[in-house]
């Protein structure tokens, strides 16, 4: 029988399930959330990134990366720095540089009950798939 779209489709989604809800439950443990975490990380990645830049790069609105991102501000996570112009650019605290590297621990252990599971040339067949198909 051939496999169906909507079982791929279903099993992508559980797998996505699977991690957003475990992950989210181990970042609690350092008092903070998924998104929270994805925005010191693409913030380490990107350093300088404008709000625009990282709503984009979390998938999110621009407006609330602006509500999310004024949060982390408060906690002294993030901060805001001038960039040229009008920019205004934001950078990595090192209270939220040193979350950003607890949540990954805790991100990798996640990811090694699922994908960890497969050989490297497996994940390295299912990562071309997946952009394959996200393209």
């Amino acid at each position: 029988m051939e496999t169906s779209v909507q079982d791929v489709g279903i099993a992508v989604k559980r797998l996505q399930w699977l991690h957003h809800s475990q992950m989210s439950k181990r970042l609690a443990d350092l008092g903070i959330s998924l998104p929270q975490w994805d925005v010191l990380r693409r913030l380490h990645e990107n350093p300088d990134a404008s709000l625009h830049d990282l709503a984009q790069l979390t998938f999110q609105t621009d407006q609330s990366m602006g509500s999310l991102a004024t949060r982390m501000i408060a906690r002294g996570l993030i901060e805001r720095v001038e960039g040229s112009g009008r920019a205004i650019r934001h950078r990595l605290t090192p209270e939220g540089d040193r979350l950003r590297l607890d949540g990954a621990a805790f991100v990798d252990e996640v990811l090694a009950t699922s994908v960890g599971t497969l050989t490297p040339a497996e994940r390295a067949t299912l990562l071309k798939l997946l952009v394959k198909a996200g393209a």
